[in-house]
């Protein structure tokens, strides 16, 4: 099924379901695509809720197999009283796409006063398009508006 803003998957432990699934946490964490494992800080997270990492690590790496390496995927993690979970992926952060578009590899110390780099209006279009899901806001326009405000926090400079 299709969650709000990217995907979601469900994973049920082997004993079933039985009664009403109760949430016992959220967790929110930023893997890099097909990289999950059973090591930290995968492992503790999941581990404190008694959910079962492997399956979770197994899944997760499936889905994003066909990403670009290292690519961070925020990942938000939904754990029920009977040791089954779901998780929603969200699209990369606006600040990775950014340093990709202007090929950088950090924003600025101090961003007004220092540019780092040019990102073109073309490339702040098409990052607002993707990022828009994850966005709380109505219109493509605002979305790009949103891009270009992080970009001067990274001290980026938008050209056309």
């Amino acid at each position: 099924a299709i969650g709000i803003g990217g995907w979601e998957r469900e994973a049920m432990s082997k004993k079933g379901a039985s009664g009403p699934k109760v949430v016992t946490g959220v967790i929110r964490m930023v893997i890099a695509a097909a990289k999950a494992a059973p090591s930290p800080p995968v492992g503790p997270a999941l581990g404190q809720k008694g959910l079962n990492i492997m399956d979770f690590c197994k899944d997760f790496n499936g889905a994003t197999k066909d990403y670009g390496p290292e690519t961070p995927v925020p990942v938000l993690i939904t754990a029920y009283s009977d040791r089954t979970f779901t998780y929603t992926m969200k699209s990369p952060p606006t600040t990775w796409f950014l340093k990709r578009a202007a090929g950088v590899k950090k924003g600025a110390n101090t961003p007004g006063l220092q540019t780092v780099g040019e990102v073109s209006l073309k490339s702040v279009y098409e990052i607002a398009k993707i990022k828009r899901g994850d966005m709380n806001v109505a219109s493509l326009d605002a979305a790009c508006k949103c891009v270009i405000g992080t970009c001067r926090s990274m001290g980026l400079k938008v050209v056309e």
